[in-house]
């Protein structure tokens, strides 16, 4: 299986990939942890940060022994020139993405999951204020620890700039791989076990269609609030969609679930 992740930051992409990955045995293939070994180990790749993650290195991992049976790239493409370069890479080797899961997450609910994570600072558990709160306020479930620390780009002002720049970069990869007929969009505001289940529901019934069916149903985002997608026959429809509520006005994100 070869699949890409889509979504915003903070929709979970990350969670998801390192399940699936664990699930279906292939390799997770993020780009932030690639970036972040090749800074701690000094080398060329993280000598040129500024520049972004390189096709180079995406693909160095996507040749390596452990991907010949799949793959879940994580934060990769970004945009519509790194899909672009990444199909014809695949091309050559003669392993063409299969599908794109685009996670759709209505803006309130991204608002709190992003800003409401805190993360020990002894053992490294995450947590969150609002969905997944500590037993005793203040104090860590593992270990009993009361260092917290919020990641700096977990502030409200920080993650409206990288939701605008995800917006504006990484969003038209979705009619990109919608034109493909490779997209497949999920709800993710569930728990994550649920939001487990439906990807895998999802992922079988492209991939591996004679081992599990899913119906349309199963993959219709429930909100009626967000514009609505359908499976049908490989193709994705559009059903209509209401005006977002004037409580949320952050720039741009009426449009995270615009395209689900």
């Amino acid at each position: 299986m070869r699949i890409v992740l889509l979504g915003a930051p903070g929709s979970g992409k990350g969670t998801q990939a390192k399940l699936l990955s664990a699930h279906y045995r292939v390799p997770q293939i993020s780009t932030g942890d690639i970036l972040r070994a090749a800074v701690e180990a000094d080398n060329e790749l993280g000598k040129r940060v500024s520049d972004g993650i390189g096709i180079d290195a995406v693909t160095d991992n996507l040749r390596a022994p452990d991907s010949r049976r799949g793959f879940i790239l994580d934060g990769f493409p970004r945009n519509i020139p790194q899909a672009q370069e990444l199909d014809t890479r695949l091309s050559w080797m003669d392993r063409p993405l299969q599908l794109a899961l685009n996670f759709c997450i209505e803006p309130e609910h991204l608002l709190k999951r992003v800003t409401g994570r805190i993360t020990c600072g002894d053992c490294g558990a995450i947590f969150n204020r609002y969905f997944i709160p500590t037993e005793k306020r203040g104090v860590c479930d593992q270990c009993g620890s009361a260092n917290f620390t919020r990641r700096s780009d977990d502030q409200a002002k920080t993650f409206s700039k990288r939701l605008d720049a995800y917006l504006v970069e990484s969003e038209p990869l979705i009619d990109y791989f919608r034109a493909q007929q490779k997209l497949r969009t999920v709800q993710v505001e569930d728990d994550t076990a649920q939001v487990f289940e439906t990807i895998c529901s999802v992922i079988d019934a492209d991939i591996r269609p004679f081992d599990k069916k899913v119906s349309a149903g199963d993959v219709m985002t429930r909100s009626p609030s967000l514009t609505s997608r359908v499976i049908s026959g490989g193709a994705v429809e559009r059903a209509k969609v209401k005006k977002k509520p004037a409580a949320s006005k952050a720039k741009g994100w009426e449009s995270v679930c615009s395209v689900v």
